[in-house]
């Protein structure tokens, strides 16, 4: 667990992280470079959670080593079942991870959401239900390795 105080607002307790896969932590269904690696070297303060509809069908190669646990959902209502899943890990200590439409809802009601510009770009309705932006996946791992750089971002 990592726990930040964030001044104004006050302590944080992260236990978990949900990525959404294509557009957040891959691109045209490959994993994006350094970020098995940044979540397994932080896999033993944090839980890591890939919530993906497979569009690609290679998320399960592509995170073969990683010590993350993958959950597919099927192509309907996705935003909802996203937002079920993170309901059932707890989105009181999960920090969730997106950039699509569908993935609005679970970053709205996640501790923290934290939107990707990434290289597919980021829905509107994503943004305007996060916490923070950030232009690339790695700058996420950044916050947990330096903390002081989300509390620079969300204190009051």
């Amino acid at each position: 667990m990592i726990r930040v105080e964030i001044p104004g607002t006050g302590p944080v307790n992260i236990q978990n992280v949900m990525f959404d896969y294509n557009g957040t932590i891959a691109a045209d269904g490959r994993l994006l470079d350094g970020v098995g690696a940044a979540m397994n070297r932080l896999a033993h303060r944090l839980d890591f959670h890939v919530v993906t509809a497979d569009t690609f069908g290679s998320v399960q190669a592509q995170l073969e080593g990683v010590k993350a646990q993958v959950v597919l959902i099927s192509n309907q209502n996705q935003d909802q079942k996203k937002l079920d899943v993170l309901n059932h890990i707890g989105p009181d200590t999960t920090l969730a991870v997106g950039n699509g439409v569908n993935d609005a809802l679970m970053l709205k009601q996640a501790v923290l959401g934290v939107a990707v510009l990434g290289e597919e770009g980021m829905a509107l309705p994503a943004l305007m239900s996060a916490d923070v932006m950030i232009r690339h996946i790695l700058d996420v791992f950044a916050f947990f390795e330096n903390p002081k750089r989300l509390i620079a971002t969300l204190r009051n």
